[in-house]
């Protein structure tokens, strides 16, 4: 029989795998959107420091890049690894199919990163010890090389939404994957966003300045290139949504709340309203107030638009051929990838999937239960927690439901693939009944209770 490649659920059953990710993600998220958007800063204000000889722009910007040191690339340089570690172990198969089709992609990623890392050493500890030209050649350079470094992930982000061009699935090629109309609106749009993040971070330095006339002066420039940069954003989202497939909307208006477009309304204007306040009364702006900005934005701005960013795109995880749960789920004649759809019709899930212990692969009275778990795991663990607690907790999906009804509803929607944000979940008529019978069951939906992934990755039947 055909055994499937796939890989051991990781599954925290407090979190989340994807709570997990996130988390990690949107505090490097603010790091590295910081990092870009300073360094296009610091590209304007030392050119203007050097044609208008104000050593003191130049003092602020090695100020500032002293922070980004710290910030940007030691806290971006551990929660960048952490972002691979737990992508890799939460989805194996989506990292394998962004490696296979953007390997030299992501080698060119990290030399422009290595430039970075050159680049704010070089910008903070040249200063005033080399000549004009070569600093500001420098402090270019390093624009260059993070905007260089946004450009490329924004072209991978894209492509774990939708590949750029449909001709991607037949013809293959890194440029139909990579390039598309959501990946030129969403490189305006984190653009903007960056130089929001860095007019908000650099109000720390900003606040500081003990000369009253420069304080007032880099206050006032920070608070309107984060008014222009605000709105600006907010009209590269909606050219962006206006790129979104009909599938992408489908899923928009099935899982975001009612309250996420007003949400967002409120965020720009609280945003715009802060720097509209420094900009009238600079005297304002202190360290702390900085801070707490800074904190916002990445709660209240970076959380919910990588939350819907990451909702948009599913059941799918990468390429909208690799789903959240691990399976294929479409034909890539170009990458010569086969749906393992109609495997799973046929044989279902236990037989294939190579981690399953083997007194799990037929289902009897005795391991019902317990098959119904790995299946919940397998499944479900990747979008869902099945505890009260954590990421979409399945219990709150299911409240009301007795077992006929949800095996009728496993056996109908879920394995046709007739929501448009669920993965198609093709199951044998007693993995139905399995699963709805754990999902159901009282007291195995607890949090002490989901104990399977051990067992089905430990044991020595598994393999």
């Amino acid at each position: 029989m055909e055994i499937l490649g796939m890989y051991p659920t990781w599954y925290d059953p407090t979190l989340g795998s994807g709570w997990v990710l996130g988390i990690i993600a949107v505090i490097h998220v603010l790091a590295s959107h910081t990092s870009v958007g300073a360094a296009l800063v610091f590209a304007w204000l030392a050119t203007v420091a050097y044609q208008r000889k104000r050593p003191e722009l130049l003092e602020y910007v090695r100020r500032y890049g002293v922070l980004l040191l710290v910030f940007s690339y030691v806290l971006g340089s551990i929660t960048g690894p952490g972002i691979w570690f737990s992508a890799t172990v939460a989805s194996p198969r989506g990292i394998s199919a962004l490696i296979h089709s953007y390997v030299w992609v992501w080698a060119t990623e990290w030399v422009f990163f290595v430039g970075e890392v050159v680049g704010i050493y070089a910008l903070v500890y040249l200063a005033n010890k080399v000549d004009q030209k070569t600093h500001l050649n420098l402090v270019r350079y390093f624009a260059i090389a993070s905007w260089g470094t946004m450009l490329i992930i924004v072209g991978i982000l894209s492509f774990m939404m939708w590949p750029g061009q449909q001709a991607w699935y037949t013809e293959g090629g890194t440029l139909n994957g990579f390039y598309g109309p959501y990946t030129f609106g969403q490189v305006i749009t984190r653009t903007a966003f960056m130089l929001v993040c860095a007019a908000v971070v650099g109000g720390i330095i900003a606040s500081r300045i003990t000369d009253a006339a420069f304080r007032q002066e880099m206050t006032r420039k920070l608070a309107l290139l984060g008014i222009v940069a605000a709105v600006a954003g907010y009209f590269g989202l909606q050219w962006t949504l206006t790129t979104l497939p009909e599938h992408a909307r489908e899923v928009m208006a099935a899982r975001l709340p009612d309250w996420f477009v007003p949400s967002l309304w409120a965020v720009l204007g609280v945003t715009v309203a802060y720097f509209a306040l420094t900009w009238v009364a600079p005297r304002i702006l202190t360290p702390w107030l900085s801070v707490g900005m800074a904190i916002a934005v990445m709660v209240f701005g970076i959380w919910p638009e990588e939350t819907a960013r990451e909702s948009l795109r599913k059941p799918w995880v990468a390429g909208q051929y690799v789903y959240s749960n691990q399976v294929i789920g479409r034909d890539v004649p170009a990458l010569g990838v086969k749906s393992e759809l109609p495997l799973l019709q046929a044989e279902g899930m236990l037989a294939v999937h190579p981690f399953v212990p083997a007194g799990l692969r037929e289902i009897n009275d005795e391991n019902k239960l317990e098959a119904g778990r790995t299946l919940a795991t397998i499944f479900c663990t990747n979008c869902h927690t099945l505890g009260d607690t954590g990421m979409r907790p399945i219990k709150r999906y299911i409240a009301g439901m007795d077992e006929e009804a949800l095996q009728a509803y496993i056996g109908g929607a879920l394995t046709l693939g007739a929501s448009p944000h669920m993965p198609t979940m093709p199951m044998t008529e007693a993995e139905v009944g399995a699963i709805a019978k754990f999902l159901t069951s009282p007291g195995t939906q607890s949090v002490a209770e989901v104990g399977a992934l051990a067992k089905f990755q430990d044991s020595p039947g598994a393999h």
